[in-house]
């Protein structure tokens, strides 16, 4: 098994340089023979991967410590779905996962196009499309081949595994990367869509662009979804699991995955202007690479180990050095291709008023820009700084929070103006009758926060432009309520009351975010029987009790909350000791609601348990960012109903037929 997955992988690679070459030659020959070649040769690549992942799946599924990966993350006590998550918990596996996706996405390219005009594709760009994703599935292939093969054997076999860390047995493994993964992969693309365009040099005809807006619309949603998703599910794993009390830190690894989903929201926005009025042409091919770009840089840090954080593998000066050059090639030629081509960027269009939905879209795209390359600069200023001066500098939460507050009210403000604004322009009645009721409403709650004693100047801003915010868009629907037969008008317009639905779910982010500035916390040692008084809650430390196994030495507190005299909830925070990594671990005890969190975390106790202390904290609002994420994905399902084709449909269920078909066979084999 371990050398038929590495052959797979090595045949892997020689086919996709076949497909990436005999693609470009049968466009450029018009030969369909070579056309048909090269669109079996990149099926060919999926299935050799997919071998190959089953390979690596069966592996653990049997317990081979022989492979260096599988007893790197592996056991024989581990339970069979961390066994699965297993695979992409470490560098090499994530990266086989990564190449299987891109060759997943790449034959669902190839089988959503079939269409052939004679003898020759309907769609004439698409065979570059082709070449594009096979050079990136080489480069992939080529890093699996030569520096992170995840079939490497040891010389010896040990009788047991080390395991995965105790921080990744968590519900959020087997949900969080593979959802990331999704959306880093699917933003290729589009990018590969866009380059292809480039390639031929030639405008499209309107068929043509129907298509290929269809087809790039969709994987940037999808792929934009996933991102944006994925950091939602890191974020809760991070405040059940790592029990430092938050859930977004501003570390680098978080960073690298929230600026390529800052970009592909600006490109979304913005490659609605190039649609409806030929605008904006050089924006979006420079927020697509860059989205790209991204996605990649994400994968260098925390692969390359040239930055600190808790997500990052083992340095690897080697990788780090293979993902750098890749960044640098990708760059460089997208530029030049953007020089060969730029009779290719006319605009058809232009903003005529300041106070239009064209400028709202603009200045969407510049604050996107801006937040993303404020956290750029905020996460390898330690680089650049360690290069110049040999000096460790760390920056921490305070400056990303301090830039990009204000950044984000602004992004709070145009979220609210934009459904109000006209296309082409505003007329003054116009801004009179769409302002007027959510400007009110908006100060009278400001108001009202005021006199409940809210004095965060930031808070009360944040708060007054959420409600600005949440009329607005309750204003557009009661309107579609008022002309009538609403279900038809939703239904026809689903794309429209489907971003108005996810701009409700991310001002229900900015609503729990802002909360976050009125957060209690206590750190106290408690003997058996005592309590401590937290807000509006008293705390009593009423139980403990010790568990020794081979693995881990486990023990657990009991927490009774009152509040007014009567018990509303008991915790149970854990502070546990796991052998194989030699290392402590907490596990958070939370009791939620929509008002607000209570969270308690173990740092230590006595060996009996007669006295502990804790970490507490009463956390407003919480629930309302998880529910933002929720509300997030009814809008996109909302969205890609509005133009649901076999894309959606191969791709949703045959993502999840794909993993399934590895897993049999990983088992059979």
């Amino acid at each position: 098994m371990v050398n038929l997955g590495y052959n797979c992988l090595l045949i892997s690679f020689v086919v996709s340089a076949y497909a990436a070459v005999v693609s470009l030659i049968g466009q450029i020959t018009a030969e369909r023979r070579f056309l048909a070649s090269g669109k079996n040769a990149v099926l060919s690549v999926f299935i050799l991967n997919t071998l190959a992942s089953a390979g690596l799946v069966y592996a653990f599924l049997t317990n081979n410590f022989q492979i260096e990966y599988v007893a790197s993350y592996s056991s024989r006590h581990l339970p069979l779905f961390y066994k699965i998550s297993a695979f992409w918990a470490g560098q090499a596996g994530s990266l086989l996962f990564w190449e299987w996706l891109l060759s997943f996405f790449s034959a669902i390219v190839v089988l959503t196009n079939k269409r052939v005009r004679n003898d020759y594709l309907k769609d004439e760009f698409i065979p570059y499309v082709y070449s594009i994703l096979m050079f990136l599935s080489m480069f992939f292939l080529s890093v699996l081949v030569f520096t992170s093969n995840p079939f490497t054997k040891l010389s010896f076999l040990p009788p047991d595994g080390r395991g995965l860390n105790p921080l990744l047995r968590n519900i959020g493994m087997v949900f969080h990367p593979p959802t990331l993964f999704l959306g880093y992969v699917g933003c290729a693309i589009p990018f590969a869509f866009f380059l292809a365009i480039l390639f031929t040099g030639e405008e499209l005809d309107d068929s043509q662009k129907v298509s290929w807006f269809n087809q790039v619309r969709l994987w940037t949603l999808f792929s934009w979804f996933f991102l944006g998703i994925g950091n939602l599910l890191g974020a809760i794993w991070a405040y059940v699991e790592l029990g430092w009390g938050g859930y977004w830190a501003w570390d680098p690894v978080e960073n690298a995955s929230f600026m390529p989903w800052l970009l592909s929201t600006a490109f979304l926005h913005s490659l609605m202007m190039q649609e409806k009025k030929e605008m904006f042409k050089v924006w979006n091919y420079v927020l697509i690479v860059l989205t790209f770009i991204f996605t990649i840089f994400g994968t260098f840090i925390v692969r390359s180990g040239v930055l600190q954080s808790v997500h990052a593998f083992a340095k690897s000066p080697l990788l780090g050095a293979f993902f750098l050059g890749f960044i640098i090639l990708t760059l460089v030629f997208s530029l030049l291709l953007a020089l060969l081509r730029k009779n290719l960027f006319r605009s058809g269009g232009q903003i005529e008023s300041f106070v239009s939905r064209e400028a709202s879209f603009l200045l969407t795209n510049l604050i996107f820009i801006a937040t993303t390359f404020a956290i750029l600069w905020g996460t390898i200023f330690p680089l650049i700084t360690q290069a110049f001066s040999k000096q460790q500098v760390t920056v921490g939460a305070g400056f990303f929070n301090q830039v990009n507050l204000p950044i984000f009210l602004v992004l709070l403000l145009v979220t609210g103006l934009c459904p109000l604004l006209a296309w082409g322009k505003t007329s003054l009645k116009g801004i009179l009758n769409n302002f007027l009721l959510p400007f009110v409403l908006a100060l009278l709650g400001g108001g009202l926060l005021f006199l409940l004693r809210v004095r965060s100047l930031y808070s009360l801003i944040s708060f007054f432009l959420s409600i600005f915010a949440l009329v607005s868009i309750i204003q557009e629907f009661l309107r579609a309520v008022l002309r009538g037969n609403f279900l038809s008008l939703f239904w026809t317009n689903r794309r429209r009351y489907g971003a108005l639905i996810i701009h409700l779910g991310v001002v229900s982010l900015f609503i729990g975010i802002a909360g976050s500035a009125f957060n209690s916390v206590k750190e106290v040692t408690l003997r058996k029987g005592e309590s401590v008084e937290v807000k509006n809650y008293t705390f009593k430390y009423e139980d403990f009790a010790r568990n020794d196994s081979p693995l881990a030495h486990i023990n657990r507190t009991v927490l009774g909350v009152y509040k007014n005299g009567k018990k509303i909830s008991t915790l149970t925070p854990e502070k546990n000791y796991d052998r194989s990594y030699e290392q402590w671990f907490a596990e958070v005890a939370v009791h939620t609601n929509f008002k607000e969190d209570i969270y308690a975390i173990l740092g230590g106790a006595d060996p009996d348990g007669a006295m502990a202390g804790f970490k507490i904290q009463v956390n407003p609002l919480v629930l309302w960012v998880w529910l933002g994420g929720i509300i997030i994905t009814l809008g996109t399902v909302i969205v890609f109903a509005w133009s649901l084709t076999s894309l959606v449909i191969s791709t949703v269920f045959g993502v999840i037929i794909s993993i399934g078909i590895i897993i049999i066979i990983g088992a059979i084999l």
